[in-house]
């Protein structure tokens, strides 16, 4: 039996609710699939940053290194300024723990409303694959005469053929695993950022001819991409592209997969002995907490994400199909808190009812 050793970080809000019912979830899965994860918690966010003034001690890095996976629930703190924890914790994990891969499926859900017209689940289940820990959020830059009529602001996108090369081929490895089309679109701007798309082109058909002949490969503009997204979710299968329009292109992913509460990411490092780190993409909706009224449903999304990635196929696949039956079963409206209330349902009344639908598996 497989034992895995997985750091929880609740966080802030509701995302120690949230966290609560999908690892209720997994230890239904341990029984049922036969494997074990030793969890350990961790309180790292707002509430100890307002009372000990650390943000994320020093040995954290070395020591979530020593864990398989980190599960975390929302970072965000409304009595903390915007940038503060956000920084401190999650672009400071991305970074040290080497977590250069965003993975962010978009797949419509049996059941779950989308915004795009007469498209069904069958239309929108594709993959992007986001370089996640260099590019223009690295920092670089300044500002020079502040304060003044002639403020300079630089903000620069800087690649090395390393950082791009180890994200394409993990979207190449990532597509042929899949299985689906065997498509890698290449998401970027030549004709305007012709400096840093041009390397990640030419990386991208080079490394395609040359090693990965099996799978076709296309490009869209960034601008092209929002544009497909709506009117032709069909058309991808697993779309690789950069750091930035990663960030954008995912949210509009979670809208036409029915909204945040479904969508789901983990910021992967591939390499062996590496520690990856999967969450639930909305926040921590600070407001709501306590209530346990908010939808955990992207959160035991997550844990899915995680089992698929220490290599538990089966029970992801058992967990991914418990999420869609209960989804498509028509028991919730909708997936707001109104939704969630209306149809008579709380925070752990849906972990409840899906980790009874994998027990019946």
């Amino acid at each position: 039996m497989n034992t895995y050793k997985i750091a929880v970080m609740g966080g802030d809000g509701t995302g120690p609710e949230v966290i609560r019912e999908g690892v209720k979830v997994l230890k239904v899965l341990e029984q049922k699939a036969g494997f074990k994860c030793e969890y350990q918690d961790y309180d790292f966010g707002g509430d100890r940053y307002l009372r000990t003034g650390e943000v994320l001690p020093d040995s954290a890095s070395e020591e979530l290194k020593k864990f398989d996976a980190i599960y975390l629930g929302a970072i965000g703190h409304d009595k903390v300024k915007p940038g503060i924890l956000e920084k401190g914790i999650l672009l400071r994990l991305r970074f040290e723990l080497d977590q250069y891969i965003n993975l962010r499926p978009v797949k419509l859900y049996p059941g779950v409303w989308t915004p795009v017209k007469d498209k069904e689940p069958e239309h929108i289940d594709f993959v992007v694959v986001r370089e996640n820990s260099a590019g223009i959020y690295t920092g670089g830059g300044g500002n020079i005469k502040v304060g003044t009529p002639n403020e300079i602001a630089i903000q620069e996108m800087v690649y090395t053929r390393f950082e791009v090369d180890r994200c394409l081929k993990y979207a190449f490895e990532y597509t042929r695993k899949r299985n689906k089309n065997k498509e890698l679109t290449l998401v970027g701007k030549t004709n305007v950022l012709t400096y840093v798309f041009g390397l990640w082109e030419r990386a991208f058909h080079e490394m395609g001819e040359k090693d990965y002949p099996d799978i076709k490969r296309d490009y869209n503009h960034v601008d092209a991409c929002t544009m497909w997204f709506v009117k032709n979710p069909e058309w991808y299968d697993v779309i690789v592209t950069a750091n930035m329009f990663g960030d954008i292109i995912t949210d509009l992913g979670a809208m036409i997969q029915g909204g945040m509460g479904v969508a789901a990411g983990g910021n992967i490092n591939p390499d062996e002995g590496g520690t990856s780190m999967f969450e639930p993409i909305g926040g921590s909706a600070p407001k709501y907490t306590g209530q346990n009224v908010i939808n955990p449903i992207a959160c035991i999304s997550a844990g899915q994400m995680m089992l698929e990635h220490l290599g538990e196929a089966k029970a992801a696949k058992m967990l991914d199909q418990a999420v869609s039956d209960f989804l498509g079963s028509g028991e919730l409206p909708g997936l707001s808190v109104s939704d969630i209330k209306k149809a008579g349902y709380s925070t752990s009344k849906i972990g409840d009812a899906i980790a009874q639908r994998v027990q019946d598996m």
